[in-house]
């Protein structure tokens, strides 16, 4: 025994001796040719080991177009990458003694209300955290509305139930919204208040906004998104109604910092943010996820088993667990991945819509650092999500080869025209312009919608990089308009 011990002593001290400055070198070259592969303008990516930083640099453009470098200091958004602080936020509040997971929501938030009473009452403060509470996803509420966060959570409780509670996953952004709610009643301090006092500030994450209102400097990336078969500036996505799901922005510089503290049993120089026993808590397994519902990367890392914790997906790779959370809003990416047993993390930005390099660069440095070997991550990636595309274009082609030529709507334009509303959905407005019906959806999301068959209008949204739509619209008894659908919500007529 004492002489295998040995020998895979002797094993593993080689490995640790490989990461030279040639090694960082080389991953560092995987790294801009990954970028231009997928024709990302600008990331940055910073890569821990063994309590220090390997790699920490930006690669690439502000915005497509200029020539303002992304550096280490430039601002990124965080998107739901967010929620593995809120989930520490929450953390640092159960060793204070003022909340514990297995409370029900409604012990501190009396209002608190979903459309099943029984949900209602037996939801536990875990459950925000885990996307097994039976509410589907309702993105809607903040995507397509201008309402205040409070009023988002108020919404849910006419949202129905997708299935019954702990039975299965959907991801769910509005329920860490809640947490935030829990974590201002049992603190004193709202949200964004308590994350930069306790997270950020011990940390010393002197470049991090807890939201994006609070972001001035001019060194930040912008969004960009393949529109029209190009690669354009959008406009910015905010994720501040919903801030404790993914409204924290930041720099590759301090989340150098976060992943190390993270990394180490959210140790940082000064103490520590949770007891050891908290930080397990928060990397243990709560919910099964099947493996590609929600990753199609799981099609190249086939993975035995996949859960959610609190706040981070996991798998097993390479017989080893790894800790995992993207985050997208659009034309913005970030991933924030562990491997725990090699001491290794990693955390990239990007400025591209979806762009899977995130993914590619992460195992690609799982193996480069720590587990060996030489496989292409990128190109593989870059492959499975070219294909995935192409399938969903060939989708679209064979939805549109529906389409009933050479039919009238039943009736002409202007009695489409009106205002919709739904105690959910909100308000939908209707206009004619020439031959066209223009949408507008809490006057947020707007579309230009052609006569398409019978009485079913498609066309684009003004942010063509949503993609196309539906509106389908039913008479009533005597003939008139009674009800439209549109993207999947449904308002009647007033």
């Amino acid at each position: 025994m004492k002489v295998i011990s040995l020998l895979l002593l002797l094993a593993y001290i080689p490995v640790q001796a490989q990461i030279t400055e040639a090694k960082i070198n080389e991953f560092d070259a995987y790294v801009e040719k990954s970028r231009n592969l997928f024709q990302v303008p600008g990331l940055a990516i910073t890569v821990v080991k063994d309590g220090k930083v390997l790699l920490k640099k930006g690669y690439g453009v502000r915005q497509l177009g200029l020539t303002n470098p992304v550096d280490t200091q430039t601002l990124f958004a965080c998107a739901s990458t967010t929620k593995a602080m809120t989930a520490t936020c929450m953390a640092i509040l159960v060793d204070e003694g003022k909340v514990k997971w297995d409370d029900p929501v409604v012990h501190y938030l009396p209002d608190f209300q979903l459309a099943d009473p029984y949900v209602t009452r037996e939801l536990k403060i875990r459950d925000l955290f885990t996307h097994n509470s039976g509410v589907g996803n309702a993105d809607f509420l903040w995507s397509l509305m201008t309402i205040p966060g409070k009023q988002v959570i108020q919404k849910m409780k006419l949202v129905k139930p997708s299935y019954s509670i702990r039975s299965s996953f959907i991801y769910q952004n509005i329920f860490y919204a809640v947490a935030g709610e829990v974590i201002e009643k049992v603190s004193g301090q709202p949200w964004e208040t308590f994350i930069q006092k306790r997270i950020f500030e011990p940390l010393q994450m002197t470049r991090t906004f807890p939201m994006l209102s609070q972001v001035k400097d001019a060194n930040q990336s912008q969004p960009h998104h393949l529109v029209d078969n190009s690669i354009q500036v959008i406009t910015r996505t905010s994720a501040d109604v919903i801030g404790p799901a993914g409204s924290v922005w930041s720099c590759v510089d301090d989340m150098s910092k976060w992943a190390l503290c993270m990394l180490d049993s959210s140790k940082y120089a000064s103490g520590r943010l949770v007891k050891p026993a908290t930080w397990v808590e928060l990397f243990k397994p709560q919910v099964m996820v099947t493996p590609a519902q929600f990753y199609p990367t799981a099609k190249l890392t086939k993975p035995n088993w996949t859960t959610y914790s609190l706040g981070w997906f996991q798998q097993d790779y390479q017989g080893r667990k790894i800790n995992y959370h993207t985050g997208s809003l659009a034309g913005e990416i970030a991933i924030h991945g562990q491997l725990p047993s090699e001491r290794l993390a990693v955390y990239i930005f990007g400025n591209f819509d979806h762009a899977e390099i995130r993914h590619g660069l992460m195992f690609k440095a799982f193996d480069h650092f720590a587990l060996g070997g030489t496989r292409d991550w990128s190109a593989e990636v870059y492959e499975l999500y070219k294909r995935q595309t192409e399938a969903s274009e060939q989708e679209i082609i064979k939805f549109e080869g529906k389409r009933v030529m050479n039919t009238k709507p039943s009736l002409s334009l202007t009695a489409y025209a009106g205002t919709y509303t739904d105690p959910l959905y909100g308000e939908l407005t209707i206009s004619v312009q020439n031959t066209s019906l223009q949408v507008s959806v809490n006057n947020t999301a707007r579309a230009t919608l052609e006569h398409w068959h019978y009485d079913t209008f498609r066309g684009y949204f003004d942010k063509r990089w949503w993609g196309k739509v539906n509106a389908t619209f039913t008479l009533d008894n005597q003939g008139k308009v009674s009800t439209v659908a549109f993207a999947g919500m449904e308002f009647r007529k007033k």
